[in-house]
């Protein structure tokens, strides 16, 4: 095998021959030397096996060519020009609000809090008509200033979003 230009099983015979033509050499060192260059051969064996030459996974393959599934495209990344991108803005007037409360038994003990706000994040739906859920997760703070926010429900992480009943019915109608 070569690595870097460098043929590591001759290197590793030519020592061997000159560990049997040494004379000199205690029994010990010998054989030490014996079981360096057995480590030596098996690491080796070990760094270059891959895909193709052992039971290991493509997947697994540190080094193997990655291909492009999709094949190479000419046309640009991202939208076309001069269409303008929208962002989800928050209504005034949601259908629902839930308010979440944190549960006190999860702050510090042997605190004071006071309640100072709500954040507020909006899921829009649709159910054959428009619907807002909006959600309001308590916010408490202490006498130092430190805040403590009631956690949001799974899968609610933006100001505003779109809900799964409209997530879906997007994919549908695609």
């Amino acid at each position: 095998m070569t690595i870097d230009d460098i043929d590591v099983d001759a290197a590793i015979n030519s020592v061997k021959g000159l560990l049997k033509k040494e004379q000199g050499l205690s029994p010990a060192l010998r054989s030490a030397m014996e079981v360096l260059l057995l480590l030596v051969s098996v690491l080796l064996n070990r760094i270059t096996l891959n895909s193709k030459n052992s039971s290991r996974p493509p997947s697994a393959d540190p080094n193997r060519k990655k291909s492009n599934k999709k094949g190479h495209s000419k046309r640009k990344p991202g939208g076309k020009k001069g269409h303008g991108g929208t962002t989800l803005e928050p209504v005034d007037d949601p259908d629902v609000v839930t308010e979440l409360k944190i549960d006190r038994r999860t702050l510090p003990k042997g605190v004071a809090y006071q309640e100072v706000g709500h954040e507020r994040r909006q899921v829009i739906d649709i159910d054959r008509c428009r619907f807002v859920l909006e959600y309001q997760a308590q916010i408490l703070e202490d006498d130092q200033g430190n805040r403590f926010v009631a956690s949001f429900p799974e899968g609610v992480k933006r100001r505003v979003q779109y809900g799964p009943g409209l997530n879906a019915s997007r994919r549908i109608h695609r």
